[in-house]
């Protein structure tokens, strides 16, 4: 089963919880869960598990070049970029690579064959394992894998979407790229993204695919305005199943279990706002580390989330 989990708000513990399910899962006996790292702007599970990254590849956007001996200056390419990547002005060709989306129209239309792709790296992908001291990649622990935007790139979907077809098992939607046919069959595990907070395309990305969705808040006004953007996204735009966990529960007010009652989405794990827990943080360690009894709670959370699928 693969859940996303995700957030309309930044910093409600998010990466908390995937992490956390994640590990409490391995150490449970659960098969040996798959965690990627889908926020590729700014990583940090790794932080938490320390991971030994084994493989790691450059990944990119294949951009027009144009050959200015062969173009006739038609416009013809300009006219078919839905993006305005490419602009055709007297005899001069412009192209925006930051603007480009990969998808080749360009080069498809050229009457006269002058436009080729050369790759443009936006970003790497990694993956390895990680696990509890004495254990090996043959014996315990999980997966890991986790993208990583180059400074000053401006889209992440591409590396969200070449990290998902590196790693995690059919089926889903096809999506051209140049590591395309390259996605490996993983088995039938849990599988747990960790996607960036908000609603933009990075963050469609990562629930695309995905079984259930895991929102993760706080109760909080700031929290529920968020959570319904989310909400609208995962469950109505999307269609897929949502649940919540509400985290600094105790805090705040009640406009978060409000929404959800009225809404009939299901309050699957409430975590306190407890000082362990930030500390452990504050330096690292996972939450189910710092305080261990957790764990089970986490592998309950899982079950609730197998059941709405």
């Amino acid at each position: 089963m693969i859940v996303t989990i995700a957030s309309g708000k930044g910093g409600t513990g998010k990466t908390t919880v995937a992490v956390s399910l994640a590990l409490s899962l391995a150490a449970d006996g659960h098969g040996r869960p798959l965690l990627l790292d889908c926020d590729v702007e700014e990583p940090n599970v790794a932080l938490f598990i320390r991971p030994t990254l084994e493989e790691r590849r450059e990944v990119g956007l294949m951009i027009p070049q144009v050959d200015l001996e062969a173009c006739t200056f038609c416009g013809r390419c300009a006219e078919v970029c839905q993006y305005h990547a490419i602009a055709v002005v007297g005899e001069r060709v412009l192209v925006f690579p930051e603007l480009c989306h990969g998808c080749g129209s360009c080069t498809l239309n050229c009457p006269t064959g002058a436009i080729h792709e050369v790759l443009h790296v936006i970003g790497t992908i990694e993956r390895g394992w990680a696990g509890p001291p004495g254990a090996s990649v043959a014996t315990g622990g999980l997966d890991f894998a986790q993208g990583t935007m180059n400074v000053g790139e401006p889209m992440a979907v591409p590396i969200i979407r070449q990290l998902k077809q590196w790693v995690i098992p059919s089926p889903l939607p096809p999506a051209p790229s140049p590591v395309e046919g390259e996605r490996e069959r993983c088995g039938d595990r849990p599988i747990i993204l960790d996607a960036s907070p908000g609603t933009a395309c990075p963050v469609v990305e990562s629930m695309r695919g995905a079984d259930v969705v895991l929102m993760v808040t706080e109760p909080t006004p700031f929290g529920l305005h968020d959570l319904r953007l989310a909400v609208e996204v995962a469950r109505d735009e999307l269609r897929l199943p949502v649940g919540v966990v509400i985290n600094r529960d105790g805090v705040g007010d009640q406009g978060v279990d409000d929404y959800c009652a009225t809404e009939d989405i299901p309050i699957l794990m409430r975590i306190p706002l407890e000082r362990r827990i930030a500390e452990g943080y504050s330096e690292g360690v996972p939450l189910v580390e710092a305080a261990p009894a957790y764990r089970q709670r986490f592998i309950g959370l899982w079950e609730r989330l197998v059941k709405l699928q």
